[in-house]
């Protein structure tokens, strides 16, 4: 386990996910061991849980509003929180962002953001620090994919994002209907139908939206 990358690309195959097929990753498969990992058999190998390693449907949401809208992404310093595989910050790189920092505290994750973003020939800033309640990181605009799966995390991110958000940043968040999604201070911005893996969301379809952080509230 103390090379990310072999073990990136020996766990891995490159493919293009579903809702957003103009970008590639690095994603763990059916026929992938650490798809049928245990939590035990990560443990003992010291790997943390590789959500990096498959694209969550409100990521690929997030990121289909992003390629759709080029506008709403391009000439902003970007913030891609809890990144993941980085899809969302390799979306707005492409888009035209002046500049994206990708923030991932697992640095298994935070590696497989650098081998994506070379995969699709984006430059990225990689960060493993906790940034949730920084206010000085000069942002125009905050992505974040499926962060609201627990209520800790969801309750201290949500008010960052309101931080963030008073203070003129523009926040965009794709959730898929998590349980801890705050039920006010959301705008519905867009809407998709993301396929999905029956393994890991329990259906083939979520329907999952895109959020701005702000006045509203959910239906």
């Amino acid at each position: 386990m103390s090379d990310p990358t072999s073990f990136i690309r020996a766990q891995t195959k490159i493919a293009r996910p579903s809702l957003v097929p103009e970008l590639k990753l690095h994603l763990a498969t059916e026929i992938s061991p650490i798809w049928r990992a245990t939590q035990k058999e990560l443990d003992d190998l010291g790997l943390p849980p590789p959500y990096w390693a498959f694209c969550w449907p409100g990521g690929q949401a997030l990121t289909r509003y992003l390629i759709d809208d080029p506008k709403s992404v391009k000439g902003k310093r970007v913030l891609d929180f809890a990144a993941g595989s980085g899809l969302s910050g390799i979306a707005a790189a492409r888009a035209g962002a002046a500049s994206v920092i990708a923030a991932e505290i697992d640095d298994f994750a935070a590696e497989a953001i650098r081998l994506n973003a070379d995969l699709n020939k984006t430059r990225i800033e990689v960060v493993t620090q906790d940034l949730v309640g920084r206010m000085d990181l000069g942002l125009d605009l905050v992505l974040a994919g499926d962060v609201c799966y627990e209520r800790p995390m969801a309750e201290r991110v949500f008010a960052w994002f309101e931080q963030l958000a008073e203070a003129g940043v523009t926040v965009l968040m794709g959730d898929p209907g998590r349980a801890y999604l705050p039920r006010k201070g959301l705008t519905e911005v867009a809407r998709y139908q993301v396929p999905t893996s029956i393994e890991l969301e329990d259906k083939d379809m979520r329907l999952t939206l895109v959020w701005r952080i702000g006045k509203g509230d959910v239906a």
